[in-house]
């Protein structure tokens, strides 16, 4: 995607990439895959935009987060599929964890819950089930990271092995407290800290790149945030006890809570925001998921739809949602009921049902879960909201974003940038390079947004959303 310095969309390329499932609760991605789609994107974008090729401020990047690949320190090539966020082959070590106690005292230093949704317990079902790449880590013939720092890393043909803080935050390795690597989780889950990238903050000039040669001049790296955080800066969520929604493939919902660390429990895990002079500013966060994903479920596997835009009037066609109910735990339910065993189910079927109402089920199910979290983190704050910002490729979903805000009774803005994450990005990249000085600057930024507010009618959103919590119960 490029950007003007004023944050407006100038174009963008988009290439999929394969999602592998080797075995059911299992997601790998190939990361040389994801590299190579990179350079190609790059290369149509300034075919297409050969006038700016020269004017070019900063190459930014933005990244699922919990996504980790193991890779060759000479030549950058992965010795395994990247595991992605998604995949939970590291439930077993996530429950011997639990079970040993572990809990309080990693959410202590890490804001995390155990879960094998963050990427420790699946490295260390790596190193357990692949000895010899361990082996490589330990020698130091391999490095790891998550998605940005395996770009950067090839970006600038192996002379930077580096990350921000956003990501590094969610490894379950890292103190963002002391704002360092951990070392007694390190031993725990077997990770050599030498082959941990180092960390620095978003807005850093991390190392230069041509593009592998698509640049006859190198532009510096600069701007580097994970997703959701990227989404929550883009939101302009700079106060205390704003927050931001990020209807992805799953859904990330932040709160910025300040610049002092707080633990609010019961499912809600505590984050960095983002780091900006040396000062940290943290945010609760609530994760969904299966949200955009349950949709991809209806298109690809029971091939209700053959496009996620079908929705929206597949939704409306019936009145309600005549009773069904989808509980999307496919890889089993995240905050608040951090249930990793539980699994997905249709409910409430009758012989009046039709594929509309498993749609409106499936889309409803992702306001009821934005519900969840959105009520948990009110009432651990003691803020009361008024409104929640929106982002993601689900925000053009009108049935969707008014659901939210009938069920949710607050203020849904929209925004007009689905893919916010790479504006925020952007953002950062343009206070490390200097062309803007401070958050204020970044606020009078052009910031465009379509608002839902909440009908008047009250009580059938109460009734839909308590059966959701019966519906749920039953898949408990």
């Amino acid at each position: 995607m490029v950007f003007t310095s004023q944050g407006e969309l100038i174009d963008k390329v988009a290439l999929e990439h394969k999602q592998y499932y080797p075995q059911p609760g299992w997601v790998e991605h190939d990361a040389e895959e994801i590299y190579r789609n990179t350079l190609r994107a790059l290369k149509s974008l300034l075919s297409r935009n050969r006038s700016i090729v020269n004017d070019l401020l900063c190459l930014s990047v933005t990244n699922q987060r919990e996504t980790i690949v193991v890779f060759d320190r000479r030549t950058g090539q992965p010795l395994y599929h990247a595991i992605v966020w998604l995949c939970r082959r590291g439930t077993p070590i996530c429950e011997d964890l639990i079970k040993a106690n572990c809990s309080d005292p990693i959410q202590r230093i890490t804001g995390l819950k155990i879960d094998t949704y963050f990427p420790a317990p699946k490295l260390r079902w790596l190193f357990d089930n692949q000895p010899g790449i361990h082996s490589q880590l330990c020698s130091g013939s391999a490095l790891l990271g998550t998605m940005d720092t395996y770009l950067i890393y090839r970006l600038t043909h192996g002379k930077v092995h580096a990350t921000d803080y956003t990501n590094a935050s969610r490894t379950l390795l890292y103190d963002i407290g002391k704002l360092r690597w951990d070392e007694e989780l390190c031993r725990l889950f077997g990770v050599p800290g030498a082959s941990l990238p180092d960390v620095v903050e978003s807005g850093a000039l991390v190392g230069e790149s041509n593009l592998d040669g698509l640049l006859e001049k190198s532009i510096p790296i600069c701007g580097v945030m994970g997703d959701s955080q990227a989404a929550l800066f883009a939101e302009r969520c700079y106060q205390l006890g704003s927050a931001k929604v990020t209807f992805g493939t799953g859904s990330s919902i932040l709160l910025n809570v300040g610049e002092r660390l707080q633990f609010a429990g019961q499912g809600i895990v505590s984050t960095i925001g983002w780091v900006l002079n040396g000062k940290p500013t943290y945010a609760f966060e609530g994760i969904i998921n299966f949200t955009g994903a349950t949709i991809a479920w209806l298109k690809d596997q029971l091939k209700l739809i053959d496009h996620a835009q079908e929705t929206e009037a597949l939704a409306t066609a019936v009145p309600d949602n005549g009773g069904v109910y989808v509980v999307p735990a496919f890889v089993g339910l995240s905050a608040p009921y951090w249930a990793p065993n539980s699994r997905a189910a249709i409910l409430g079927l009758s012989p009046h049902s039709d594929k509309r109402h498993v749609v409106r089920a499936a889309l409803e199910s992702i306001a009821y879960q934005v519900k969840d979290v959105l009520d948990l983190m009110s009432a651990a704050t003691n803020l009361p909201l008024c409104f929640v910002s929106a982002d993601g490729g689900m925000v053009n979903n009108k049935f969707l974003m008014q659901f939210v805000a009938d069920v949710t009774r607050l203020d849904v803005r929209a925004s007009t940038l689905p893919e916010l994450s790479a504006l925020g990005a952007v953002l950062c990249g343009a206070i490390g390079t200097g062309q803007y000085q401070s958050l204020e600057e970044l606020e009078k930024l052009p910031h465009g947004f379509t608002q839902y507010r909440p009908t008047e009618d009250q009580q059938t959103p109460q009734a839909n959303y308590a059966g959701w919590k019966k519906a749920v119960q039953r898949v408990l």
